[in-house]
């Protein structure tokens, strides 16, 4: 691996893996969010400092299975690792694994190993194997797989320096490629695209033959002939069968030799847990009781918070007013801007309180939990177990809820759940809704609970039950045959790590502050200047003082004309 003093890193792993939160410890706050050329996928890169000399630019690429894509964000993976001019091609990749779930981690890991890529394979989740009575020969699946292997627990910080070492100095032998299945699948097929694409490895020829539809990277000949090879459908489908077949054959093999699993020392609380919240009448109630909470806590908890912002940008305006000369400049300042911001700012708890809730269910794994149970509901209504995420990221903001509504793989499904997530009421909303609750609802209780809080979560039901309707109707109009098939992972339940809830909730804070803020202080400004510079107290006296006129003047005038003269002295 040449000395870089930059190197570039691709996160690539399945989903639950914990590969975020690999990639929160490794760049803590320098990260930013963008999005992928051309579309609406976010790409999410970091820096990280592994040496006195070398930094790494950290790029966390969508999860995905294999490296053949299902839906838009999985094609990502396979469109940055097989093009080597894409600017965010990797000098080293790692591959995030879960201690309990190598078996099928694996598959992705040998895939990305055979594009002749440096990898690495990162073990996540290490604390947990003696709870599940794990062991893993490390030294023997390194041999094996021809690459570094690390165990690391993101969340306890265990192992990063490790995985830092290893990314100065990666081992990178050539692996056992698909050449060693392609004899066994069909030796003459694959020898004939060794023939006519010589200049590109075998496994990335067989990518570009059944995944890559943009080949103006390639030469006309290469073009031409994966073309070709493209006409077979049928066969090439039945290739892949066989390649993901050979492929769990070889990763078995491995695994009975360094992976063992005693199942005397595994506990069972996991099982006990899920038949407890995927029932189908507790697991709705507990999901109810959740809501109730979070809408509660919105009011109560937020309220001491609100109060000292609120308190505190008083105190500034007062004295601001009390150490500048009166004037306009100082009434904008005072009553337009630091109005604004205090506008903004104030309801900056009640909007931590909401993402904390959504954070710590998704960190927790219930989320997954609340997409299965609500699967067999939302499907009467058009929509999948799916939908659940998107409807509920809505009440942080509409905008990347629908953009996680491309997870989604039925098209009808992922339509309507795009159309009908604006409906749910988003943190921009809550300012209003906390505003008009505070001027209308009393702060008394309500059989125990607070009535502003009861009120606020009605609202927000309205929104989801707006959803719900729009949803059926949608349902009933828009026509496509193509059934989808719900499948979800239940990931392990675990902690929520402190760092990952910070730095979500510091992120989506950050963006309601400067996005909504924008918008609520330019409104605050323009209030200030309306307010200022409306029109004078003769204004609302005009009735009185064109009647005075008329009698000191002696005019007679039809009550039409008083009309009209007033008007105009009011203009």
């Amino acid at each position: 691996m040449p000395d870089n003093k930059n190197i570039k890193i691709a996160l690539a792993g399945n989903p639950n893996t914990g590969k975020t939160s690999l990639f929160n410890v490794l760049t803590g706050l320098n990260q930013k969010v963008g999005n992928y050329p051309g579309i609406t996928v976010d790409k999410k890169q970091g820096t990280c400092k592994l040496s006195n000399n070398t930094t790494a630019t950290i790029i966390d690429l969508p999860g995905t299975y294999s490296v053949n894509p299902s839906s838009l964000d999985e094609s990502i993976v396979i469109k940055t690792l097989i093009d080597k001019t894409n600017a965010d091609f990797p000098d080293i990749i790692i591959v995030v694994a879960e201690v309990s779930n190598l078996k099928r981690n694996l598959l992705l890991f040998s895939q990305i190993k055979d594009l002749e890529i440096p990898t690495l394979l990162v073990i996540n989740m290490s604390d947990q194997m003696k709870s599940k009575g794990i062991s893993i020969d490390i030294e023997s699946l390194e041999k094996e797989l021809q690459t570094d292997v690390v165990l690391i627990s993101a969340r306890k910080n265990i192992g990063i320096d490790t995985l830092k070492k290893a990314l100065l100095n990666p081992k990178y032998k050539i692996p056992e490629s698909l050449s060693n299945y392609s004899e066994k699948m069909d030796a003459v097929f694959f020898n004939q695209i060794k023939k006519e694409i010589p200049n590109q490895p075998l496994y990335k020829s067989w990518l570009l033959i059944t995944q890559l539809e943009d080949l103006s990277a390639y030469t006309q000949q290469e073009q031409k002939s994966i073309k070709n090879f493209k006409k077979d459908k049928d066969k090439l489908a039945k290739l892949q069968h066989k390649e993901t077949v050979f492929r769990y054959i070889k990763i078995n093999e491995i695994l009975k030799k360094v992976y063992k699993i005693d199942r005397t020392k595994a506990t069972s609380l996991r099982a006990k847990l899920d038949r407890t919240l995927t029932h189908k009448f507790f697991g709705f109630l507990i999901f109810g009781i959740i809501l109730t909470f979070l809408f509660q806590a919105v009011y109560n908890f937020s309220a001491a918070p609100m109060d000292f912002i609120d308190g505190a940008f008083a105190n500034l305006a007062d004295w601001t007013k009390s150490v500048l000369p009166a004037g306009m400049f100082t009434d904008l300042l005072t009553d337009g801007i630091i109005a604004g911001i205090g506008g903004v700012v104030i309801f900056v708890p009640q909007i931590i309180i909401l993402f904390l809730f959504v954070a710590v269910m998704e960190e927790t794994g219930y989320m997954s939990r609340v997409v299965f149970i609500m699967d067999k509901v939302m499907r009467r209504f058009g929509m999948s177990g799916k939908s659940v995420v998107p409807l509920l990221s809505g009440t942080a903001c509409a905008i990347p809820a629908i953009m996680a509504a491309r997870n989604i793989s039925g098209v009808k499904e992922r339509l309507i759940t795009i159309l009908v997530t604006p409906f749910t009421t988003c943190a921009a909303r809550l300012p209003v809704y906390a505003i008009l609750i505070a001027l209308v609802i009393p702060k008394t209780s309500f059989y125990g609970f607070n009535l502003q809080g009861l009120v606020l979560m009605l609202l927000y039901l309205i929104g989801f039950a707006t959803a719900i309707i729009s949803a059926y109707i949608l349902n009933k109009i828009l026509k496509v045959n193509k059934k989808s098939h719900f499948i979800i992972e239940m990931p392990n339940y675990k902690l929520p790590s402190l760092r990952n809830l910070f730095i979500t909730i510091f992120e989506k804070t950050k963006a309601f502050v400067i996005d909504a803020g924008k918008i609520i202080l330019a409104i605050s400004i323009i209030l200030w200047f309306l307010a200022s510079n409306g029109p004078s107290d003769s204004f609302g006296k005009a009735e009185n003082i064109v009647q005075q006129e008329i009698k000191l003047n002696g005019i007679d005038l039809s009550q039409r004309e008083q009309e009209q003269k007033i008007s105009s002295y009011k203009l």
